[in-house]
């Protein structure tokens, strides 16, 4: 069994591309979205949407990495998801 933490989750693995300030608005953005899906509401699927989309913010946030960036940057060092 693999000892899974924050920094190796698959798609937030690779090196620190985000500041400080990134950090802290990524993760404040997160925690309030997933605090946000837990309220009662009528559309269960929104409040799933909202709690997962807050998830990968705070996930993103204390990891300091962000794939979308690292993408859209073009780094090496970043993990590839699909292989030739």
């Amino acid at each position: 069994m693999s000892n899974l933490t924050v920094e190796n989750l698959p798609g937030f693995a690779g090196e620190k591309n985000m500041s400080f300030t990134e950090r802290a608005i990524s993760t404040l953005i997160g925690f309030g979205l997933m605090g946000a899906a837990v309220q009662p509401r009528p559309n269960k699927v929104l409040s799933l949407l909202a709690l997962l989309g807050g998830a990968g913010l705070a996930i993103r946030g204390a990891t300091g990495h962000c794939p979308v960036k690292a993408t859209l940057a073009g780094s090496t060092h970043a993990p590839q998801i699909t292989h030739r």
